[in-house]
């Protein structure tokens, strides 16, 4: 049975919410209401949708009694009772405790494994497979760093992902992808194997993450522009080292001013995502199955060229649509990896 008193509670906090919205809240708190607000409304509407069929199946068993009626009234109850599985289901996945991160911005991390060369340049294709892919969401892909080798390839590439739903799609691609192909670079054409590794932080706030300034160090250097593609004389990359944990962040656009701020963007990301693992670390023991936060030296995918196949380990997943995915086209991967996690939930939830 679904909790009728949770429910209620939340469809009173959501009028509670609206009944604020309407009224005009303080300038300091509208923006943390708005938040809750929009949150609240798919799982508000969903509440909805299952409490009129509820009602509908009463009606409907309410007309049985009716012997003119009483045709149409099986006919329609048969129609409810077999709707009424997924309605319950969506219910209880919008019910799901929400990652707090999961509508924030996502900083993607990638960087060459084991491969050398062909590493470096499969590192390249997944930068240009994540920034098609947030393309066709309609997502804003800002490219913070990107150092790249003589082949073209990837040696560390970072970018800022903005909008709706972005961490919540994009949090199951940490980990390691490997590739299988004939490298470029070979002409012996034999199959080399071959790694690149993904990380994806959720962007921190100032309040999430506090950097005193003595736990900080803060050296300038000398940049050439993103990727090295431009020539730039000024001392204006910035490398931030955190001393406590290590973290070294580096950001070497044109703009010093706006090199520290990545920089430091990214380093609280990098924070902010430890104290997310230390958390889930706690909770693993309790959960076998997680997908969205496990080791981010897992092997998580391979992507065999030679025969268009793509495999996600962790849920079995085989798509031969190679060419699709590498052209951005995640959106089946990304919405099993959701349905899996949410299947492993519920089911922890009993």
């Amino acid at each position: 049975m679904l909790p009728q008193d949770k429910l209620d509670q939340i469809t009173q906090r959501f009028d509670y919410l609206e009944a604020q919205l309407n009224a005009g809240p303080p300038a300091d708190k509208i923006a943390a209401i708005s938040r809750e607000y929009s949150e609240l409304r798919p799982v508000v509407e969903q509440i909805a949708l299952w409490r009129d069929h509820v009602a509908a199946l009463a009606e409907a068993q309410a007309m049985l009694a009716d012997p003119e009626m009483r045709a149409l009234a099986e006919e329609e109850l048969a129609r409810l009772k077999t709707e009424m599985p997924a309605l319950e289901q969506a219910l209880r996945i919008a019910l799901l405790p929400k990652d707090a991160a999961d509508g924030r911005p996502a900083i993607l991390e990638i960087r060459p494994g084991t491969g050398g060369d062909e590493a470096a340049l499969f590192a390249g294709d997944l930068l240009s497979m994540y920034r098609r892919f947030a393309e066709s969401q309609g997502w804003s892909f800002q490219l913070l760093e990107l150092s790249e080798s003589e082949l073209g390839g990837v040696k560390e590439a970072m970018a800022r992902i903005e909008g709706e739903g972005v961490f919540a799609r994009l949090k199951y691609e940490s980990g390691v992808h490997r590739v299988q192909r004939v490298p470029e670079t070979e002409s012996g054409g034999r199959i080399h194997t071959s790694a690149a590794t993904v990380a994806v932080l959720p962007e921190a706030e100032e309040v999430d993450i506090e950097i005193p300034a003595t736990d900080i160090r803060i050296d300038t250097m000398r940049a050439s522009g993103a990727g090295g593609q431009h020539v730039n004389t000024t001392d204006s990359a910035v490398r931030i080292t955190h001393i406590p944990t290590g973290i070294i962040v580096t950001s070497s656009e044109k703009s010093q001013h706006q090199n520290r701020a990545n920089a430091m963007a990214v380093l609280r990301a990098r924070l902010y995502d430890l104290e997310r693992q230390r958390a889930d670390s706690q909770r693993a023991a309790d959960r076998k199955l997680q997908v969205g936060s496990g080791d981010r030296s897992e092997r998580i995918r391979t992507y065999n060229f030679p025969q268009g196949r793509m495999t996600d380990h962790r849920i079995n997943l085989t798509l031969y649509s190679l060419d699709k995915v590498m052209q951005g086209d995640l959106t089946d991967i990304v919405d099993a990896l959701v349905a899996f996690d949410q299947a492993a939930r519920l089911a922890d939830a009993g």
